[in-house]
């Protein structure tokens, strides 16, 4: 319930997103987080493949690089959107 209150809630404190401008919607945080990933992927790919010679091997390791990435930025940004120090 509280996990789902900091990173889901249109709210922060009692003012709403549109009376607060220093938080973000949910949705900018998940654009942000895909193309961030999409530099981050293809850097991944490159690097992999530099590696391994392998595009096989580098594709599978960009996707799943991708993939758990991706997820973990959107969660940061939603629980830093909640802390006020530096705002």
């Amino acid at each position: 319930m509280i996990l789902n209150q900091i990173i889901f809630s249109k709210k922060t404190q009692s003012r709403g997103f549109t009376e607060d401008k220093t938080s973000e919607k949910p949705l900018r945080s998940v654009i942000k987080a895909l193309s961030w990933r999409l530099i981050g992927t293809l850097d991944t790919l490159v690097v992999s493949y530099f590696l391994t010679g392998k595009i096989g091997l580098a594709t599978s390791i960009a996707s799943v690089d991708f993939v758990t990435k991706l997820i973990l930025y959107f969660f940061h940004e939603r629980i830093w959107n909640k802390i006020k120090w530096g705002k």
